[in-house]
């Protein structure tokens, strides 16, 4: 009897640890904020509150206020007039909105009135498809009307074949009032079909209300111009990339001041996200990667003075500044992250250099678990760099135990790895499942000087793949890893590192994950919709055979070519709908694995695109990627 209740108690155990770590159906279980902005008053922070429903598939979202100065949240039911509506012109007479504009005759029935129960599309150029929606001659346009009732809007893209907002991710960030609420700048790539496929060539637009005239403010430019604000003293400020096709290029603060062009940040051997003016016009705040976190920095401007320009770093810590919302005197309003922790919305003291955490969302069910720890670790690489490594270590971590270790590779590939949180490539939950995580900032990533993050173009099979096995060998000489045990996983650029690895591995690992990765480059040229990216990464067309760079690419770095040295079990995940790396790369993948007799998974999702979005579809990700690390790690 007493060995029965021994073993209960032992069950029961097992029960409640297991109940205190982060579970696929826990991180579906928290809120996730949106901050709407500044009160009118400036007292308050207004944001959105979405809380994933599994059942319901789908979020549902709440409006809170709470104090700048901290306190308790008040639930609201409409933010409208809580906060300063930037579509509103500034004299109040106009708004500016966004929609679609059939343009271009693309179906069979726009074509052929008489037939139409037709469902054909007809293309006479790339672009044809983005991100995960094919073209129906549709395009975003902007429009203003009067702020007044029974006024018929404006299109001030009358008849263009182009978008703004851009797509697919742009939004109304990307139109804006002139000060004197004369004019529209708004961002546009006007270029169409294939010229469209092969550029970054963003320009900033000037249209005049009144003459009903466009003027291309930032011709000169044949990178990326975006992100339009005007500074408190009427100065245009944007973010500005210099070359044509490279979407991953140095990103800088330009302000036009009295006919010059004034680049805050040329000096800086960085690159920024996004930025804010302080309220006095002297200084311009802004965020960006820096060794494996995203922080605050801040430039002044100096005007005709001869103050010189200076970068400074604000904040620092292992957590992301995500982004910054706005001033309160001396505080500034961002969000924040770790790899512990969602996003929220936390308030920072400029001058006593302190924080305030504003809201706790998902306070109380952090307060329950466990969590992970995280370490950084300096790896020398084998061009003799020191390259950051972040080690995630399971809960409750015991030295003295041994652990199966995932080796992450990241996207992008230029996108960096900082103390971000994901919902799907989750470190907490990955390592509360018991995995020690191997996180390297390889070579392509932001946040160790531009040099560092540029090394990566034209050679995604060269130095980064040392710099995987240099990070993932020099953990796993840890008395706590079990080296038997050893998984490489990623999506994206992180799923064709999985791919290439499967090939020139040497045994180290026992089992592999890749989410939407690059297998053949050539087909992977040849129906990608932002070619842009590939002929800047990987050099050019596969057809360019005097092209050295490019056929180094398609011959020495192409996944498909090393199958033939595959011999571990892989699982290989597929958005249906992902037109950035479409689905023939994920099933060439898998039909190369099953005809060559490798344990392997195919998991479709048809109407994902590249990320997976929907909640029940994000559980049956979670689900299967640890059930296969059980089974083959």
């Amino acid at each position: 009897m007493k060995k029965l209740v021994l073993l209960i108690a032992c069950i029961m155990g097992v029960s409640a640890s297991a109940q205190n770590v982060l579970s696929p159906e826990l991180l579906w279980k928290l809120g996730r904020v949106t901050v709407i902005g500044i009160s009118k008053d400036g007292k308050s922070v207004v944001y959105k509150v979405a809380t994933p429903s599994v059942e319901e598939n789908k979020s549902n979202s709440k409006f809170y206020t709470i104090p700048i100065n901290g306190g308790m949240a008040t639930e609201v039911k409409d933010t409208k007039d809580l906060v300063v509506d930037k579509n509103v012109s500034a004299d109040g007479k106009y708004l500016l909105s966004s929609q679609e504009v059939k343009i271009d005759k693309v179906l069979g029935k726009d074509i052929y009135p008489n037939l139409d129960k037709s469902n054909a599309q007809v293309y006479n150029g790339l672009d044809y498809r983005h991100w995960d929606t094919w073209s129906d001659g549709s395009h975003n346009h902007v429009f203003y009307v009067e702020n007044k009732g029974n006024s018929t809007p404006i299109d001030i893209m009358p008849n263009e074949a182009f978008d703004s907002p851009q797509k697919p991710f742009g939004g109304d960030e990307d139109y804006i009032w002139s000060p004197d609420s004369k004019s529209i700048i708004y961002v546009c790539k006007k270029k169409s079909g294939t010229a469209y496929a092969i550029s970054t060539n963003t320009d900033l637009y000037e249209y005049n209300i009144e003459t009903k005239t466009t003027k291309n403010l930032t011709e000169t430019n044949l990178g990326y111009d975006t992100n339009p604000v005007f500074s408190p003293t009427g100065n245009l400020t944007w973010l500005q990339m210099k070359r044509d096709g490279y979407e991953a290029d140095k990103n800088d603060i330009i302000v036009r001041f009295k006919g010059m062009d004034m680049n805050l940040t040329a000096n800086w051997d960085g690159s920024v996200e996004n930025f804010m003016w302080s309220p006095d016009g002297k200084k311009v705040y802004f965020t960006a990667a820096v060794d494996g976190t995203k922080q605050l920095f801040e430039v002044n401007f100096p005007g005709l003075t001869r103050i010189a320009v200076t970068v400074r770093q604000v904040t620092s810590g292992d957590f992301d500044v995500a982004d910054i919302y706005g001033f309160s005197e001396d505080n500034v309003i961002v969000t924040r992250t770790d790899m512990n922790h969602a996003a929220e919305i936390y308030s920072y003291n400029l001058k006593k250099k302190t924080w305030l955490q504003l809201t706790k969302i998902n306070d109380e069910i952090y307060s329950k678990l466990s969590l992970p720890k995280y370490e950084r670790r300096y790896v020398t690489t084998t061009d003799g760099k020191k390259m950051l490594v972040w080690v995630i270590l399971p809960p409750n971590f015991d030295k003295t135990k041994k652990y199966p270790a995932l080796l992450y590779c990241q996207g992008g590939p230029q996108s960096p790895l900082t103390q971000s949180y994901s919902f799907r490539w989750n470190f907490s939950l990955m390592a509360s499942q018991g995995y020690v995580i191997v996180a390297p900032n390889r070579r392509g990533m932001h946040g160790h000087g531009i040099a560092w993050n540029e090394q990566i173009s034209k050679d995604w099979g060269g130095q980064v793949m040392d710099d995987y096995l240099s990070a993932i060998d020099d953990v796993a000489k840890e008395s706590y890893v079990d080296k038997a045990r050893l998984g490489a996983v990623g999506a994206s650029y992180g799923g064709y590192s999985v791919f290439y690895l499967a090939g020139i591995h040497n045994n180290r690992f026992k089992t592999f994950i890749s989410h939407c990765g690059v297998f053949n480059l050539e087909s992977m040229y040849g129906t990608t919709e932002e070619v842009f990216f590939t002929n800047w990464d990987s050099g050019g067309p596969y057809w360019e055979k005097d092209n050295a760079a490019a056929q180094k690419t398609y011959n020495q770095f192409n996944p498909k070519n090393l199958v033939d040295k595959w011999n571990t079990p892989i699982l290989v995940i597929q958005g249906g709908k992902d037109y950035r790396v479409p689905i023939g790369q994920g099933q060439e993948a898998f039909q190369a694995a099953q005809l060559r007799g490798i344990k392997s998974r195919f998991l479709l999702f048809p109407e994902e695109n590249h990320w997976v979005l929907k909640p029940q579809n994000a559980i049956v990700w979670q689900t299967e990627f640890y059930k296969w690390l059980k089974e083959t790690l």
